[in-house]
């Protein structure tokens, strides 16, 4: 049997994302409870001893020497300074999206742009129209941005009422939200500009995106460049929390290349023959650069943020005093009251409005990629105010009108939550196809798989008619293959909808029989007895020589001796090519990797995850079909 090596291709593409699904769902979870937590001790410390909570944030801190110095209290260090890498794992969130995600459709951009815009708009014009004529006008900022942590955590209390396409959909209204409340922050809300350090801090970052283009990589340049941005910014008078989201979405997301991932394989192979420094130095930096920036910089920054940076702020910026005669004056408030109208009713309504008007005077090419339903859920979720909102109402108001604001910021995360789970709860009463229609819709979806099943060519088992075609690309020598191909047997015995493809993905630089066993394969292919020695193949990895395979042909009964000959001769070398070339088209580097109805499946693969998946695909192709009935018969 072989020893799998550390960083091999085989754990590296599948099992990484599927380590990297389940710690970034938990880690939204987490620290949407986190930030909860937050809230309610800062409301606890704030009324329990006032003078103690607000003492502890305007303490001051000073970096620098004599005349050259940066002195901040530590509430304005957190908001904008730690709270730049908060934004900057949301410009790398909105990268990856852009590079690998549902952005890569130019339209899904350009109505994420729209709806984005609308949800923010309509809450503005909501809290203006509530305070014209007061002084409180000038703070209609407060009012326009969602929360992405709440909403991803809401988003995770009703999964069980909402398909998990969702999730896509409100972080690409997310970054857009992101993006335009910070231009909203650096033009409406900054100090007077200085223009030489903000030539300075553009200069900076024009400088690390040819970096980045030439190909250096190293993260001190990184690091370096955004401090400097950083400090410009601050000195020209804009929020310096820009420089996150700009910084962010200059790191560059892709699939592990095949090729990098196997020079790694090398690296870690030299290493193990010859165990010095220089080599383990040589084999971290290959691991390294096989992985995209984006993906390291994420799972390096990522748990901070959740579970440090945004708890901390909201513990900074939620203590309010709270008593009957305040809270009865937040609510007749002009700034209380715009902010949760605008926020709880004005998300929505812009959201919805905005991608209706966009869908009608497109003449429909432009449509969400979820259901409407989906949409108004989304739309209710994004009422849901507090990190920026905060952010901007610390920059607007004090002493009084700063608690209003605050009041009315922590009241919209409950009418938010009353609201999508009324929504959600509707949706739910709809009969079972409306419900799928109403959550999924009927968008034509993106497809990665860039060859698409060929029954004449294809290895299938499963009905020809089936809804939903699952494809894996896999290794007769992965032990990971090994593991699915039972979830797979299970998944087929219980679905009688679903048919399953085999392709050829041998990762001969980890496992040396790997390309052997698959032109085994297909030498029993051409007696007719493909998934016999496929199931076969993967019951007996440990034992896959050429000895071994004659054995197994001899078990199947089949004639051994143009078996051998097909072997010799490499006969099925040219199909198990063809399926590498088609990997190598969808971006795929290690195995087992799975598409479903041709969208790459990202997460475990264990029976429930996969099932899971399967009932996604079959409801929104389902969903799907009279719309494509009707363009049938028009056609």
């Amino acid at each position: 049997m072989s020893v799998e090596e550390p960083g091999q291709a085989c754990v590296g593409q599948s099992t990484q994302r599927r380590a990297r699904w389940r710690t970034f769902v938990q880690t939204e979870t987490g620290s949407a409870v986190l930030l909860l937590v937050a809230v309610v001790a800062a409301l606890v410390w704030a009324n329990t001893n006032l003078h103690s909570y607000e003492s502890v944030w305007q303490a001051r801190l000073t970096i620098g020497f004599d005349t050259r110095h940066l002195s901040l209290d530590l509430h304005e260090w957190i908001n904008s300074g730690l709270m730049s890498l908060f934004f900057f794992v949301v410009g790398l969130e909105a990268r990856r999206d852009f590079d690998m995600g549902d952005l890569r459709d130019r339209r899904w951009v350009l109505l994420s742009v729209i709806a984005g815009a609308g949800s923010m708009v309509v809450p503005a014009l909501i809290y203006i129209a509530i305070n014209a004529g007061h002084d409180s006008v000038h703070g209609w900022g407060t009012a326009m941005s969602t929360d992405t942590a709440f909403a991803l955590g809401m988003l995770a209390v009703f999964s069980s009422r909402v398909p998990a396409s969702l999730r896509a959909f409100m972080l690409s209204i997310s970054v857009v939200d992101d993006l335009i409340a910070l231009l909203v922050i650096a033009v409406f809300y900054s100090d007077e500009i200085q223009v030489i350090p903000l030539l300075i801090a553009l200069a900076t970052l024009l400088v690390l995106t040819a970096l980045r283009l030439a190909g250096i990589r190293k993260g001190v340049y990184c690091a370096v460049s955004s401090v400097v941005v950083w400090i410009a910014l601050y000195e020209a008078g804009v929020d310096p929390v820009v420089t996150g989201l700009a910084v962010g979405a200059l790191m560059v997301a892709y699939p592990a290349p095949r090729g990098d991932l196997e020079q790694a394989s090398r690296l870690f192979r030299r290493f193990r023959e010859q165990p010095t420094p220089e080599l383990q130095r040589t084999a971290v930096l290959g691991l390294a650069a096989a992985i995209s920036p984006n993906e390291r910089l994420e799972q390096r920054f990522l748990p901070w943020v959740s579970f440090g940076i945004v708890p901390l702020f909201a513990l900074a910026n939620a203590g309010i005093e709270l008593n009957g005669a305040k809270l009865a004056d937040a609510f007749t408030s002009p700034i209380t009251l715009g902010i949760v109208f605008g926020c709880v009713i004005g998300k929505l309504l812009g959201m919805l409005g905005s991608m209706t008007a966009a869908h009608l005077l497109s003449m429909g090419r432009l449509r969400p990629n979820v259901g409407w339903g989906s949409v108004t859920i989304g739309g209710a979720i994004a009422g849901a105010a507090f990190t920026v909102s905060l952010l901007i109402a610390s920059l607007t108001f004090d002493g009084e009108t700063l608690d209003e604001a605050r009041i009315g910021i922590l009241t919209t995360l409950l009418g938010s939550f009353a609201l999508s789970w009324l929504v959600s709860g509707l949706i739910g009463l709809l009969p079972a196809t409306r419900r799928a229609r109403a959550l999924l819709g009927d968008a034509d979806p993106l497809t990665d798989l860039a060859v698409a099943v060929d029954a004449r060519h294809d290895r299938i088992r499963g009905p020809e008619n089936a809804v939903v075609t699952l494809v894996e690309y896999g290794d007769f020598e992965c032990p990971y293959c090994g593991q699915a191909e039972s979830v797979v047997r299970d998944l087929l015995g219980k679905e009688t909808d679903v048919r399953y493809v085999w392709r050829h993905l041998p990762l001969t630089d980890v496992h040396p029989n790997a390309q052997l066993a698959a032109e085994a394969a297909e030498a029993a292919a051409h007696q007719g007895h493909f998934w016999e020695m496929h199931d076969l193949l993967l019951k007996r990895q440990e034992a896959l020589s050429a000895q071994d395979l004659l054995r197994y042909a001899r078990d199947l009964d089949l004639d051994v001796v143009r078996f051998r000959k097909d072997l010799e001769e490499h006969r099925g070398a040219r199909r198990v090519a063809e399926d590498v070339d088609s990997a190598d088209l969808s971006g795929v580097s290690g195995t087992p990797t799975f598409f479903i109805n041709g969208r790459r499946h990202y997460g475990a693969y264990d029976i429930g995850a996969l099932t899971r998946s399967v009932e996604q695909a079959r409801q929104r192709a389902m969903a799907a079909t009279p719309r494509n009935g009707v363009r049938q018969q028009n056609e």
